[in-house]
């Protein structure tokens, strides 16, 4: 990675940070940046506001009257993509750093992205998704997410992997990246990061997690708002697939399979007892599997009493994400027409964040 001359030489910093209606958490994520152990002078923090209509603007300001290093920069179109290309265009910096308005991070976590790319020298690097979460659904919605059951082996979900992977949380490149390969898809209301990644991956990029890049992010406190957004997971990841001709991992289709074969043997078995048999069965083996993956989740016993929310957690991850590409193949593919208003609207809600 190129350098100029500074303070113990250490690259000028963009961190670019999407956000709409944030009003209850945008101040805690400002916060854990200011408290970054990161030179001031060689940063500056871009917060790309996708017109806010709560008071996430009026907070945002009294941050930039105090530190000159934030600033406000407006996203007309309101989606994260667009807010991320925005931010990008507009940096000045050597290297760019992602960041989410509803994420906390260590006070190192800057220096530790920087560290890490120049000991690697890959083309982007970041840490697992850790979460953080207060009540029963949001607690039990985290549980959920470090499980291979819930996420099929996503590496990005194990907080102490090391190494290289296909995507990653958030994400720090160099600037000379989005010279190469281009901005995010604007197209992609999700899996924007997903795309990007794996445009840099296919041109020769590499990816670097490392347990030292340390973030919290807080998960849906909804369980309505946690279909959703993974429905929406579902359905944009059949468009990524779609423009890049390319299957990334089998756990992206797994869902989509299930849910299609479940759907199929409904509709047979009313005509044929034999595939009733095979449906019911079918129904009893994964509603095993979501009991037994729930008991072995909670084990310890502070986790016990998320067991019985655990089975529908798991079947949200499972049927939200399998609905949703059923719905993308069905756009997307079969119906060769543009994305349904559903699957682009925000899935957040003020439950999601932590009450004070």
């Amino acid at each position: 990675m190129k350098v100029i001359e500074k303070p113990d030489m250490k690259p000028s910093v963009s961190v670019i940070i999407p956000c709409r209606n944030e009003e209850n958490y945008i101040g805690k994520c400002l916060d854990s940046i200011i408290a970054q152990n990161y030179p001031k002078e060689l940063l500056e923090v871009l917060v790309i506001d996708g017109m806010s209509d709560d008071r996430t603007r009026e907070i945002l300001k009294i941050y930039m009257h105090s530190y000159p290093y934030i600033k406000l920069l407006d996203n007309p179109r309101k989606i994260v993509p667009s807010a991320l290309n925005v931010g990008i265009k507009y940096s000045k910096s050597e290297v760019i750093v992602i960041m989410g308005a509803h994420t906390e991070y260590a006070n190192d976590y800057i220096s530790k992205c920087i560290m890490v790319l120049e000991k690697t020298n890959a083309d982007n690097v970041g840490g697992a998704a850790r979460t953080k979460a207060k009540g029963y659904i949001q607690n039990a919605v985290s549980i959920a997410f470090k499980t291979s059951f819930g996420v099929g082996g996503a590496k990005s979900h194990y907080e102490e992997n090391e190494g290289y992977v296909d995507t990653i949380t958030y994400g720090c490149y160099p600037r000379k990246v989005f010279d190469k390969i281009g901005l995010f898809d604007e197209e992609l209301v999700r899996n924007q990061d997903d795309e990007l990644n794996l445009r840099l991956t296919r041109s020769g990029g590499k990816i670097w997690q490392s347990p030292e890049i340390k973030s919290w992010y807080y998960p849906r406190a909804s369980i309505i708002a946690l279909f959703k957004q993974y429905m929406q997971y579902g359905y944009w990841k059949v468009r990524v697939i779609q423009k890049h001709k390319i299957l990334e991992a089998l756990r992206h289709i797994v869902p989509g399979m299930f849910v299609s074969t479940l759907i199929l043997l409904a509709v047979l078995s009313v005509f044929n007892i034999f595939l009733l048999k095979i449906f019911i069965g079918l129904l009893i083996i994964y509603f095993s599997s979501t009991v037994g993956a729930s008991i072995s989740a909670c084990i310890i016993p502070s986790k016990w009493k998320y067991i019985p929310i655990m089975p529908l957690i798991f079947s949200i991850y499972h049927f939200g994400y399998g609905y949703g590409f059923l719905r993308g193949v069905l756009d997307f593919i079969i119906l060769k027409k543009g994305a349904s208003e559903t699957f682009t609207k925000l899935t957040r809600s003020t439950e999601d964040y932590p009450k004070e």
